[in-house]
């Protein structure tokens, strides 16, 4: 793909590449998971890990991007047959040190997702506002931009870098192919904004065809996965904060609320430690390409259901559901009683309270994930399973994701200073 249109200034370094595809996760739902493949990713080159340090602060070492809880686009579709603006963000003035607290604009839900959490960064100068997820299990960073006529970009915020001064076009042609859809463009190098955080030179991909996803709850994903998982010769951004010491420590963190009154957060460089309670439990990463790590077993009432030797997590805020092998999947199903209705599996709500608690344990902490946070209650009333099944397409060993289900339990640490998962009870 050229990049006719786009003006070019001064280009980026060029870097070098493999053609090497990439394998990662997005948040779907269980039909999605089951029937579809992988979200895969195959790069041409990327624009350099070049960074200067401009206009930035620091408040006691932190940064702290409030995040919007989603209301899902199905339940609305359930109950008012119509697309509905987000949920307003709150926030709860937890922490006096939190930074300002931009309100977020809200977009459309599209169904495959029950939940998501999306916050503000500000791409270019002067800086276009753009709604990501905030992606542990991905590594780039992605925008639609003017030059996209594709329906799914007439519906979300668009790129435009005649606006910007500070960018720049190594041009260089991006495919991203994956279960639900797929998006092409190009390559590009600009000031990308978070909060308080000023990243220049930073590569990120200007979408300009774009299949599926019309729907989606945010316009982009900013990756924080490990830079194995990026496009190869490019730096994400958070190894790009590090490396230039625009935070002081090598770490961020979620907070993940499931109160409407309290608001969700990811903070850079340090920890606000009244977002959870307890000691924070570290986890070593068993392979630094996700936020992966040992899982020592699964159980309800005692029984094993996986995990008999040991296997796979990966903690993912990108996902949305507790997700694992599709034939373990199904025999959690039969335990709590779930029936397929459609596309998606419900229990009796009468019951919801009897059901067993699932528990995963993990480097010998147990992690008790109860049935009402793996039950959600839909406005037309049903109580709907959050299991999905699917990932014996991404490993051939037993692999779990740890999304969003689990993570609004526990407040979760990612520390790449020293290759570790933190997890602590959220308040």
């Amino acid at each position: 793909m050229s990049g006719a249109g786009i003006p070019a200034g001064r280009s980026c370094p060029p870097t070098s590449f493999t053609g090497r595809p990439r394998w990662i996760w997005t948040s779907v739902h269980p039909e999605d998971l089951t029937h579809s493949t992988p979200l895969s990713i195959c790069i041409m080159p990327g624009c350099s890990d070049a960074l200067s340090l401009i206009e930035h602060s620091l408040v006691d070492g932190h940064y702290r991007i409030p995040l919007t809880k989603i209301k899902t686009m199905r339940e609305t579709l359930r109950e008012k047959n119509l697309l509905t603006n987000f949920l307003e963000k709150n926030t709860d003035g937890r922490s006096q040190n939190v930074a300002r607290d931009p309100k977020l604009s809200l977009h459309p839900l599209r169904n495959y997702l029950d939940l998501a959490y999306v916050g503000n960064i500000t791409i270019g100068t002067p800086p276009q506002q753009f709604k990501v997820l905030f992606d542990t299990g991905s590594g780039d960073l992605w925008v639609p931009s003017v030059y996209c006529y594709s329906p799914p970009c007439r519906t979300h915020k668009v790129f435009n870098p005649h606006l910007s001064t500070t960018f720049r076009l190594p041009g260089q042609p991006v495919d991203l192919i994956y279960g639900s859809g797929r998006v092409v463009g190009v390559l590009g190098c600009d000031t990308v904004r978070i909060g308080n955080l000023v990243d220049v030179v930073q590569p990120f991909a200007l979408i300009r065809s774009q299949f599926g996803m019309q729907h989606a709850p945010f316009d982009g994903i900013l990756g924080l996965g490990y830079p194995s998982l990026a496009i190869r010769g490019t730096t994400p951004i958070f190894d790009n904060l590090k490396r230039r010491g625009l935070i002081s420590q090598p770490v961020f963190a979620f907070y993940l609320s499931t109160r409407k009154e309290n608001g969700s957060m990811v903070m850079f460089g340090g920890l606000d430690h009244s977002y959870h309670k307890g000691e924070i439990q570290w986890i070593p990463v068993s392979r630094p390409h996700y936020w992966q790590i040992t899982m020592n077993r699964i159980t309800m009432n005692g029984l094993n259901l996986g995990c008999f030797r040991g296997c796979q997590a990966i903690v993912d805020t990108g996902t949305s559901l507790l997700v694992g092998p599709s034939r373990m999947i199904t025999i959690i199903r039969r335990l709590i009683g779930a029936r397929p209705v459609g596309h998606e599996y419900a229990v009796s709500c009468r019951y919801v309270s009897r059901l067993p608690t699932i528990v995963f344990t993990i480097n010998g902490n147990n992690y008790p994930v109860p049935p009402e946070a793996y039950i959600r209650k839909s406005l037309r009333g049903l109580c709907l399973s959050s299991f999905a099944g699917g990932t014996e397409n991404m490993s051939r060993s037993e692999t779990w994701i740890l999304g969003d289900v689990f993570l609004r339990l526990y407040f979760s640490v990612y520390d790449r200073g020293n290759n570790r998962v933190g997890l602590a009870p959220a308040v």
